[in-house]
Protein backbone atom coordinates (compact mmCIF):
# COMPACT_ATOMS: atom_id res chain seq x y z
CA UNK A 1 0.00 0.00 0.00
CA UNK A 2 1.52 3.38 -0.99
CA UNK A 3 2.60 5.63 1.90
CA UNK A 4 0.79 8.98 2.07
CA UNK A 5 3.10 11.96 1.74
CA UNK A 6 3.23 15.73 1.87
CA UNK A 7 5.36 18.25 -0.02
CA UNK A 8 6.56 20.90 2.40
CA UNK A 9 8.38 24.20 1.85
CA UNK A 10 11.51 25.09 3.85
CA UNK A 11 13.72 28.18 3.84
CA UNK A 12 10.69 30.21 2.71
CA UNK A 13 10.26 28.10 -0.39
CA UNK A 14 13.91 27.85 -1.41
CA UNK A 15 13.67 24.08 -1.12
CA UNK A 16 10.96 21.47 -0.66
CA UNK A 17 10.75 18.13 1.09
CA UNK A 18 8.69 15.12 0.06
CA UNK A 19 8.10 13.28 3.33
CA UNK A 20 5.77 10.62 4.76
CA UNK A 21 2.47 11.69 6.25
CA UNK A 22 1.34 9.75 9.31
CA UNK A 23 4.33 7.39 9.24
CA UNK A 24 8.06 7.65 9.84
CA UNK A 25 9.96 10.80 10.78
CA UNK A 26 8.88 14.27 9.70
CA UNK A 27 11.53 16.96 9.60
CA UNK A 28 11.33 20.27 11.41
CA UNK A 29 13.40 22.72 13.44
CA UNK A 30 16.01 20.15 14.52
CA UNK A 31 17.12 19.64 10.93
CA UNK A 32 17.26 23.38 10.27
CA UNK A 33 19.36 24.04 13.40
CA UNK A 34 21.75 21.22 12.49
CA UNK A 35 22.20 22.58 8.96
CA UNK A 36 22.79 26.05 10.38
CA UNK A 37 25.88 24.76 12.23
CA UNK A 38 27.70 24.63 8.88
CA UNK A 39 29.51 27.90 8.04
CA UNK A 40 27.71 30.01 5.44
CA UNK A 41 30.77 30.08 3.17
CA UNK A 42 31.18 26.30 3.16
CA UNK A 43 32.04 25.12 -0.36
CA UNK A 44 33.17 21.52 0.08
CA UNK A 45 31.59 18.07 0.07
CA UNK A 46 29.27 17.23 2.95
CA UNK A 47 27.72 13.97 4.20
CA UNK A 48 24.34 14.11 5.93
CA UNK A 49 24.33 10.98 8.14
CA UNK A 50 20.86 9.56 8.76
CA UNK A 51 19.40 11.98 6.26
CA UNK A 52 15.83 10.70 6.16
CA UNK A 53 13.98 12.56 3.41
CA UNK A 54 16.93 14.98 3.16
CA UNK A 55 15.91 18.03 5.20
CA UNK A 56 19.24 18.94 6.82
CA UNK A 57 21.38 18.21 3.77
CA UNK A 58 19.07 20.14 1.47
CA UNK A 59 19.10 23.02 3.95
CA UNK A 60 22.91 23.12 3.71
CA UNK A 61 22.73 23.09 -0.09
CA UNK A 62 20.10 25.84 0.02
CA UNK A 63 22.19 28.19 2.19
CA UNK A 64 25.70 27.26 1.00
CA UNK A 65 25.40 27.58 -2.75
CA UNK A 66 28.86 26.14 -3.53
CA UNK A 67 28.45 23.00 -1.42
CA UNK A 68 27.93 19.44 -2.61
CA UNK A 69 25.85 17.15 -0.38
CA UNK A 70 25.41 13.39 -0.07
CA UNK A 71 22.27 12.28 1.78
CA UNK A 72 23.23 9.05 3.57
CA UNK A 73 20.25 6.98 4.73
CA UNK A 74 20.05 3.28 5.62
CA UNK A 75 16.27 2.90 5.20
CA UNK A 76 15.41 2.26 1.53
CA UNK A 77 11.94 3.67 2.18
CA UNK A 78 13.24 6.97 3.55
CA UNK A 79 15.96 7.11 0.89
CA UNK A 80 13.18 6.86 -1.67
CA UNK A 81 11.59 9.96 -0.15
CA UNK A 82 14.97 11.71 -0.42
CA UNK A 83 15.14 10.77 -4.11
CA UNK A 84 11.61 12.07 -4.59
CA UNK A 85 12.61 15.31 -2.88
CA UNK A 86 15.50 15.73 -5.34
CA UNK A 87 13.21 14.99 -8.26
CA UNK A 88 10.65 17.58 -7.18
CA UNK A 89 10.57 20.56 -9.53
CA UNK A 90 11.00 23.09 -6.73
CA UNK A 91 14.45 21.63 -6.02
CA UNK A 92 15.74 21.71 -9.60
CA UNK A 93 18.26 24.44 -8.69
CA UNK A 94 19.81 22.15 -6.04
CA UNK A 95 19.53 18.70 -7.62
CA UNK A 96 22.87 18.74 -9.44
CA UNK A 97 24.70 19.34 -6.13
CA UNK A 98 22.86 16.73 -4.03
CA UNK A 99 22.81 12.93 -4.24
CA UNK A 100 21.43 10.02 -2.19
CA UNK A 101 23.44 7.07 -0.85
CA UNK A 102 21.67 4.11 0.77
CA UNK A 103 24.13 3.00 3.45
CA UNK A 104 24.38 2.28 7.17
CA UNK A 105 26.74 4.83 8.72
CA UNK A 106 27.40 2.44 11.62
CA UNK A 107 29.43 0.18 9.31
CA UNK A 108 33.19 0.18 9.78
CA UNK A 109 36.33 -0.55 7.81
CA UNK A 110 36.00 -2.26 4.45
CA UNK A 111 32.23 -2.67 4.81
CA UNK A 112 31.81 1.08 5.18
CA UNK A 113 34.07 1.80 2.20
CA UNK A 114 32.25 -0.80 0.11
CA UNK A 115 28.95 0.88 1.00
CA UNK A 116 30.20 4.11 -0.61
CA UNK A 117 31.69 5.97 2.36
CA UNK A 118 35.37 6.15 1.49
CA UNK A 119 38.05 7.39 3.87
CA UNK A 120 38.74 11.14 3.85
CA UNK A 121 36.20 11.73 1.08
CA UNK A 122 34.23 14.56 2.75
CA UNK A 123 34.97 18.00 4.12
CA UNK A 124 32.09 17.93 6.60
CA UNK A 125 29.63 15.53 8.20
CA UNK A 126 26.38 16.42 9.94
CA UNK A 127 24.19 14.04 11.92
CA UNK A 128 20.76 14.03 13.50
CA UNK A 129 20.90 10.49 14.91
CA UNK A 130 18.11 8.67 16.74
CA UNK A 131 18.66 10.10 20.24
CA UNK A 132 15.61 9.02 22.25
CA UNK A 133 15.71 6.20 24.78
CA UNK A 134 13.56 3.22 23.82
CA UNK A 135 11.05 3.91 26.63
CA UNK A 136 10.64 7.55 25.51
CA UNK A 137 9.21 6.82 22.08
CA UNK A 138 7.13 3.64 22.14
CA UNK A 139 5.48 3.31 18.74
CA UNK A 140 4.26 0.49 16.48
CA UNK A 141 5.62 2.48 13.50
CA UNK A 142 8.87 0.68 12.64
CA UNK A 143 10.02 3.47 10.32
CA UNK A 144 9.53 6.08 13.05
CA UNK A 145 11.22 3.86 15.62
CA UNK A 146 14.31 3.57 13.42
CA UNK A 147 14.48 7.35 13.14
CA UNK A 148 13.90 8.13 16.83
CA UNK A 149 15.15 5.33 19.09
CA UNK A 150 18.84 5.21 19.99
CA UNK A 151 20.75 1.95 19.87
CA UNK A 152 23.51 1.21 22.39
CA UNK A 153 26.81 2.77 21.36
CA UNK A 154 25.23 4.75 18.55
CA UNK A 155 27.17 7.99 19.05
CA UNK A 156 30.46 6.11 19.18
CA UNK A 157 29.67 4.26 15.95
CA UNK A 158 28.46 7.30 14.01
CA UNK A 159 31.27 9.60 15.16
CA UNK A 160 33.85 6.88 14.44
CA UNK A 161 32.52 6.73 10.87
CA UNK A 162 32.53 10.53 10.61
CA UNK A 163 36.18 10.57 11.71
CA UNK A 164 36.99 8.08 8.96
CA UNK A 165 35.24 9.88 6.10
CA UNK A 166 36.04 13.52 7.05
CA UNK A 167 39.39 14.91 5.99
CA UNK A 168 41.76 16.41 8.61
CA UNK A 169 40.61 19.94 9.55
CA UNK A 170 37.16 19.11 8.21
CA UNK A 171 34.06 19.60 10.33
CA UNK A 172 31.39 17.69 12.22
CA UNK A 173 28.03 18.87 13.58
CA UNK A 174 25.70 16.84 15.81
CA UNK A 175 22.28 17.60 17.30
CA UNK A 176 21.04 15.62 20.31
CA UNK A 177 19.37 15.84 23.69
CA UNK A 178 21.40 17.37 26.54
CA UNK A 179 21.65 14.02 28.35
CA UNK A 180 23.75 12.71 25.45
CA UNK A 181 26.45 15.36 25.89
CA UNK A 182 28.87 13.11 27.78
CA UNK A 183 28.52 10.25 25.28
CA UNK A 184 29.19 12.62 22.38
CA UNK A 185 32.21 14.25 24.04
CA UNK A 186 33.63 10.79 24.85
CA UNK A 187 33.21 9.74 21.20
CA UNK A 188 34.99 12.89 19.99
CA UNK A 189 38.16 12.16 22.00
CA UNK A 190 41.10 11.43 19.71
CA UNK A 191 38.99 12.14 16.63
CA UNK A 192 37.62 15.68 16.75
CA UNK A 193 38.63 18.69 18.82
CA UNK A 194 37.82 22.38 19.14
CA UNK A 195 34.27 21.38 20.08
CA UNK A 196 31.72 24.20 20.39
CA UNK A 197 28.46 23.50 22.21
CA UNK A 198 25.26 25.54 21.74
CA UNK A 199 22.44 24.73 24.18
CA UNK A 200 18.96 25.24 22.72
CA UNK A 201 16.15 26.42 25.02
CA UNK A 202 12.45 26.67 24.22
CA UNK A 203 12.41 29.83 26.34
CA UNK A 204 15.01 31.76 28.30
CA UNK A 205 13.72 30.56 31.67
CA UNK A 206 13.54 26.84 30.80
CA UNK A 207 16.13 24.08 30.68
CA UNK A 208 17.84 23.23 27.40
CA UNK A 209 15.95 20.78 25.18
CA UNK A 210 18.70 20.23 22.59
CA UNK A 211 22.44 20.63 22.21
CA UNK A 212 24.27 21.26 18.96
CA UNK A 213 27.96 20.41 18.90
CA UNK A 214 30.39 21.43 16.21
CA UNK A 215 33.98 20.12 16.10
CA UNK A 216 37.07 19.94 13.87
CA UNK A 217 38.73 16.73 12.67
CA UNK A 218 42.18 16.12 14.21
CA UNK A 219 42.14 19.39 16.17
CA UNK A 220 43.59 19.47 19.69
CA UNK A 221 41.83 22.66 20.75
CA UNK A 222 39.59 22.56 23.81
CA UNK A 223 35.86 22.81 24.46
CA UNK A 224 33.85 26.04 24.18
CA UNK A 225 30.37 26.50 25.68
CA UNK A 226 28.63 29.07 23.46
CA UNK A 227 25.71 31.40 24.19
CA UNK A 228 22.36 29.61 23.95
CA UNK A 229 19.79 29.73 21.19
CA UNK A 230 16.39 30.74 22.58
CA UNK A 231 13.61 29.52 20.30
CA UNK A 232 10.57 31.46 21.49
CA UNK A 233 9.94 34.94 22.81
CA UNK A 234 8.50 35.38 26.30
CA UNK A 235 4.75 35.16 26.54
CA UNK A 236 4.01 33.70 23.10
CA UNK A 237 4.89 30.91 20.68
CA UNK A 238 6.54 33.10 18.06
CA UNK A 239 10.09 32.25 17.11
CA UNK A 240 12.72 34.69 18.35
CA UNK A 241 14.29 36.78 15.56
CA UNK A 242 17.48 34.71 15.66
CA UNK A 243 15.63 31.38 15.67
CA UNK A 244 13.50 32.57 12.74
CA UNK A 245 16.61 33.48 10.73
CA UNK A 246 18.18 30.09 11.45
CA UNK A 247 14.95 28.22 10.66
CA UNK A 248 14.69 29.98 7.29
CA UNK A 249 18.31 29.68 6.18
CA UNK A 250 19.12 33.36 6.69
CA UNK A 251 21.86 32.89 9.30
CA UNK A 252 24.34 30.35 10.63
CA UNK A 253 24.15 29.10 14.20
CA UNK A 254 27.73 30.18 14.92
CA UNK A 255 27.55 33.49 13.03
CA UNK A 256 30.11 32.45 10.41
Amino acid sequence: MPVAFTIDAFHRGNFWLVQPDGKGHRAGMDAMMLAAAVPSNFSGRLADFGAGAGAAGLAVASRCDQSKVVLVERSPEMADFAERSLAYSGNAHLADRVSVLVADVALSGRERVAAGLADSSFDYAIMNPPFNARHDRKTPDTLKQQAHVMEDGLFGQWIRSAAAVVRPRGGLAVIARPQSLQAILDALVGRFGNAEVVPVHARADTAAIRIIIRAVRASRAGLTLCPPLILHEAGNDLFSPRADEINNGRASLFAD
